[in-house]
């Protein structure tokens, strides 16, 4: 009996360990791979290229084969700049907190793999979007560019307007999935873009607030780390306001999207303007970044709800 137990009790224990190890990974993967910012990102391109459909009337039966290839290709250019990010930020990231439990952190996954993964993703989705078109290759490739090389290896550490660049490789996706069904860009396509673009500033804004001391203590001069908190909620309300002409660009879209659109933007503004004199600042900045969320989500869910009954 006692050879018994100890065999079951071992087994179990190797059970156990290997699950652990199994969810361990999966969550350095999850972490390396940044899966919230490619489920996000390609859900902007999936409108792009849903709108592109609606505005030039065609059905999206015919273009299945564009849709899959637009999706693999932006989530893999997307995953690979985001290990590559991860890699490069290795030295700062064990000062915060929110960034401490990454792989490059921990040391579970070694660097040389972390490295040739980033640079594989990235090879690897571009040319998924090239197969589609080289405006949406040429496109994607931009957008990698822009997070690895100009936010991450030059703005982010030296200038204030690392956010302003960070938001022009979020703000491509919505173009890559419109370069897949159209090339030559539209007006409706650049409002995409714009929307994206300007969205990322507040939306980011908010954060830094959240996590002044953090990226403090990281040397990364953030907004309100540089000018401080009334600076950067000024800034906030001010790109707040620039959302407020884009619904405009989207007409084409229907009185229900430019609606939902124009509300979105009134109750964001209205949220953001009772933290001028606000004296609990990192509660309201908390409820600027959780709004600017919902914002994204509603905004280009319901571009998708409003284009597919004319394309399927």
């Amino acid at each position: 009996m006692q050879n018994y137990d100890s065999t079951n009790t071992e087994s179990l224990t190797n059970a156990v360990g290997q699950s652990v190890n199994k969810t361990n990974f999966k969550a350095d993967l999850k972490a390396l791979l940044k899966t919230g910012i490619i489920q996000s990102n390609v859900m902007t391109a999936l409108a792009g290229f849903l709108v592109a459909l609606y505005q030039k009337q065609l059905q999206l039966s015919d273009y299945w084969s564009e849709l899959i290839l637009m999706i693999i290709g932006s989530a893999l250019v997307i995953a690979g700049g985001s290990v590559l990010n991860n890699y490069y930020d290795r030295d700062i990231d064990p000062v915060m907190i929110r960034t401490q439990k990454r792989p490059t952190v921990t040391g579970t996954i070694s660097l040389s793999v972390i490295l040739w993964l980033g640079i594989i993703l990235s090879i690897l989705g571009t040319v998924f979007l090239f197969v589609i078109s080289w405006q949406a290759g040429l496109i994607g490739f931009i957008g990698w560019f822009a997070y690895v090389v100009l936010y991450t290896m030059w703005s982010k550490r030296r200038y204030t307007l690392n956010t302003a660049v960070g938001s022009l490789s979020g703000a491509v996706p919505p173009l890559i999935g419109w370069a897949a069904v159209d090339p030559d860009l539209s007006i409706m396509a650049f409002a995409l873009f714009g929307l994206v673009f300007v969205w990322q500033t507040p939306h980011f804004l908010a954060l830094a607030i959240k996590k002044k001391e953090e990226y403090q203590a990281a040397n990364i001069p953030m907004l309100p780390v540089v000018y401080g908190f009334d600076v950067t909620k000024r800034q906030i309300i001010f790109y707040i306001i620039c959302l407020f002409p884009i619904p405009f660009f989207l007409y084409e879209l229907g009185l229900i999207f430019f609606l939902i659109a124009n509300g979105l933007n009134i109750g964001w503004l209205a949220l953001s303007l009772k933290g001028i004199k606000k004296q609990d600042t990192l509660k309201w900045a908390n409820k600027v970044f959780v709004y600017s969320l919902f914002y994204l989500m509603i905004m280009f869910i319901s571009m998708i709800i409003i284009t597919l009954p004319s394309i399927i």
